[in-house]
């Protein structure tokens, strides 16, 4: 951790949220990777309890009233049970929560934020469905207006909480004109778990298991109208805003899963010993930790720079690039420790007598979702080039192009 980027509070809310993590049973995290347990409501209860969930909203609704660099410490240190852990702590507590914080009326925020934060309910948010996740507005989930309420049908798929959720956030299209842009056709719902919402399929995953994730079908599903969040037919500013914790969040918590994969190598190669010396005397395994250290703290740099940038209130579009290009970062780079760790530690670390083989498993959702790496690289190379361009037009600074010896043998820039 970067202690000294952190006040006394944030601190002690790390204290807390470490003793936390010590509470969590091993048998919990066990039976999570067998899927015996297929949710982890106790978890959830716990730091409900604790008001360790939603740091960062404010106290009227059951958070702390603290900001986004707090929210990442807090992922990171969530994150080190195993990336499930902190899947389910931010779908629910960070995810589903800002949309209704940040676009919701005072009453729902009373229904759904503070019985969650409190750990007393639990959330998911649908997004994803069979033809695909990146294709958000290609949704085909319909609602329909039935004058007081609407009438949902479609499905979502990958849900995390599908087993377990008791509400969902859903997003809809509600205007049915093919000619309207999709940006202005979708709507965001909250709708409970009851009639016309079921759960009709339970994924069997590489890892990342007990997150009770699945496919849910919505029949015919009521969805009254107080229950929009939001605008009507408004959903792409609750896309737009919910994209930070969803990524950035991911992010952070990215860095906590990796951690324990580099301290168990590092324990390990301090220990284990062949042809006669300790195996971390050897370059070939202190260079590979030293670069999974690397990693680890250069990945902790951009998240925290990002959380600054977002607490400071930096423009959208230069938030959106650094909030991309760092879950693109931070996971690939997150899935290099865990490799790292497993090379030097050679055959027992294919084994699940560490849990490093875990870790591993887990780590490979990290570049896929909420938004894969390739998308994640698609959004920076488009902001990238919309802010260099705006700032050239602005620019009074050198032109470095011109130091070059034959700078000005224009006849040789050919563009065309």
């Amino acid at each position: 951790m970067f202690d000294f980027l952190l006040t006394e509070e944030q601190l002690k809310l790390r204290d807390e949220v470490r003793e936390l993590v010590k509470w969590v049973p091993r048998q919990m995290i066990l039976d999570m990777d067998k899927d015996k347990i297929k949710f982890p409501k106790e978890f959830l209860q716990e730091a409900g309890r604790r008001n360790l969930l939603g740091c960062r909203y404010p106290r009227e609704w059951g958070g702390r009233g603290m900001d986004w660099v707090t929210t990442a410490m807090v992922m990171e240190e969530v994150g080190t049970l195993g990336y499930i852990f902190a899947c389910t702590f931010g779908v629910g507590a960070e995810l589903v929560c800002d949309a209704i914080v940040q676009h919701g009326t005072d009453a729902q925020k009373e229904k759904y934020v503070k019985p969650l934060l409190a750990g007393e309910i639990f959330a998911a948010e649908c997004l994803t469905e069979p033809r695909g996740g990146s294709d958000f507005f290609g949704t085909t989930t319909m609602a329909e207006d039935k004058g007081d309420h609407f009438v949902l049908n479609g499905q979502k798929r990958f849900i995390v909480g599908a087993e377990g959720a008791d509400y969902f956030l859903v997003y809809a299209r509600t205007d049915h004109d093919p000619k309207t842009h999709p940006h202005k056709a979708l709507t965001c719902f909250i709708v409970d778990r009851g009639p016309g919402v079921n759960v009709e399929y339970l994924y069997g995953l590489m890892g990342c298991r007990g997150g009770g994730a699945g496919r849910i079908v919505f029949k015919d599903a009521v969805v009254p109208k107080e229950n929009i969040v939001g605008q009507l037919n408004g959903a792409y500013a609750v896309f737009n805003t919910m994209m930070i914790p969803e990524r950035l969040g991911t992010a952070a918590m990215t860095i906590g899963a990796a951690r324990p994969a580099l301290d168990i190598a590092t324990r390990y190669t301090s220990r284990r010993k062949a042809f006669g010396q300790v195996i971390n005397q050897f370059q070939g395994v202190s260079f590979q930790v030293a670069e999974a250290a690397m990693l680890l703290d250069a990945a902790r740099s951009l998240v925290y720079a990002t959380c600054r940038a977002v607490d400071g209130g930096v423009n959208t579009n230069r938030v959106r690039r650094m909030v991309s290009e760092t879950k693109k970062f931070v996971t690939e780079s997150c899935q290099k420790v865990a490799r790292n760790a497993m090379q030097v530690m050679g055959g027992i670390g294919y084994t699940n007598v560490f849990p490093v083989e875990r870790i591993n498993r887990d780590l490979g959702l990290a570049s896929i979702w909420t938004g894969t790496s390739e998308v994640m690289a698609m959004i920076t190379a488009h902001e990238w080039y919309r802010e260099y361009h705006q700032a050239q037009s602005q620019c009074s600074g050198r032109d470095h192009e011109l130091d070059a010896a034959e700078a000005t043998a224009a006849e040789e820039k050919i563009y065309e």
